[in-house]
């Protein structure tokens, strides 16, 4: 892909980034998208079919960048304690560095019927905590008797209400609020993984 292609899709992602996370996916138009961007109404759709297929493609390729850190976290052979801590400040710390995508993905997400095709790029992030915990299971840093699965979800659950609370304003989202939330969920997770 030439560049000058290259900026320009990367900046209408950022503009339908920008408008979904202040009106809602659904009640954004494709011209709206057009406009934060300050391109023609049709350019889009010479990069995208639809305003489904933006929002696809920023859920797509925000998960094969939390795939790619956290499979690049697993590799890293560390210790599960750190690896979850690593894990848990890049996730909340994707608050400060974009809230307005962390909006769209908590807001929208769930309520988009392409979710269910991007369950493979979803599964490869569970199944990297998945592996780190089982990993930690056989060097004796886990109690024999847990489940794997279970704590991998029951670990990027707890992030993701964090980030959920954040986006509803429920909680602070400040530097020390996301310090001291990954700090607190990889503390509780890993006294209760405990070997």
């Amino acid at each position: 892909m030439p560049v000058r292609t290259a900026d320009r899709r990367r900046e209408l992602l950022d503009a339908a980034i920008v408008v979904f996370a202040r009106k809602g996916f659904h009640a954004s138009r494709v011209g709206d998208i057009a406009v934060e961007a300050g391109v023609a109404h049709g350019l889009l759709y010479h990069y995208f079919r639809s305003k489904d297929e933006v929002l696809e493609t920023i859920v797509g390729e925000t998960w094969q960048l939390l795939r790619t850190d956290t499979e690049r976290i697993e590799a890293s052979g560390a210790p599960l304690e750190e690896q979850l801590r690593r894990f848990a400040r890049i996730y909340l710390g994707s608050w400060l560095v974009s809230p307005d995508l962390i909006r769209v993905l908590v807001r929208e997400v769930g309520r988009s019927p392409q979710v269910g095709s991007r369950v493979g790029e979803i599964g490869g992030v569970f199944l990297a905590l998945e592996r780190m915990i089982e990993a930690a299971r056989e060097r004796g840093e886990v109690r024999a008797g847990c489940n794997a699965r279970l704590a991998a979800w029951i670990v990027y659950g707890a992030l993701e209400e964090i980030l959920t609370a954040w986006v509803l304003g429920q909680l602070p989202g400040d530097e020390r609020d996301v310090d001291r939330a990954a700090t607190t969920v990889v503390d509780v997770a890993t006294a209760g993984l405990a070997a």
